[in-house]
């Protein structure tokens, strides 16, 4: 039997088998089982008990935990920020004003991004229109963009590939 990690609670078989092993665990919730592993890891998931043979075995509460986990990240939530609310209600704190202010956080954030990509549509249109309008344009690849003058800083990718005309 090898070492098992201190503070780690050892089950019998008997009850082992009552239990959920990590593959009943990643089946139920349909997460992956290094997911599951990784969760455990970076604190989502509570420490599963083990079985004599070193087996992870969970109780029916995990699933719950997972649907949780889930849920905040299909809200926007990263994995980080999950810790954080967990790791507050395990200290017997509601996170619920916490999760208010990081949304609310986030729907600025948002607001501000769709005003840019707002924007950059508006200039998108109107040099689709500029284009319709010439047709073709010569130049060393596409003279049409080649001539555009639609500002690089409005796509995250562009940033700092092109050190031209920049229209903000």
């Amino acid at each position: 039997m090898r070492e098992m990690k201190r503070g780690t609670r050892i089950v019998d078989e008997e009850e082992g088998r009552r239990m959920l092993k990590i593959g009943d665990v990643s089946k139920r919730s349909g997460i992956g089982i290094e997911a599951l592993r990784f969760y455990e890891k970076s604190g989502l998931l509570d420490k599963p008990s083990r079985t004599y043979s070193g087996y992870r075995v969970y109780g029916e509460d995990v699933l719950e935990r997972l649907a949780f986990i889930k849920q905040a990240q299909a809200l926007g939530f990263s994995l980080d920020e999950i810790r954080q609310i967990v790791d507050d209600a395990r200290k017997g704190q509601s996170p619920c004003d916490e999760v208010r202010e990081i949304v609310r956080h986030r729907m600025e954030e948002l607001d501000a991004r769709l005003r840019e990509l707002h924007r950059h549509r508006k200039e998108l249109k109107a040099t689709l229109e500029e284009w319709d309008k010439v047709g073709r344009a010569p130049g060393h690849i596409c003279g049409l963009i080649e001539s555009s003058e639609v500002g690089q800083a409005c796509h995250p990718k562009a940033e700092g590939l092109k050190r031209g005309k920049r229209r903000h």
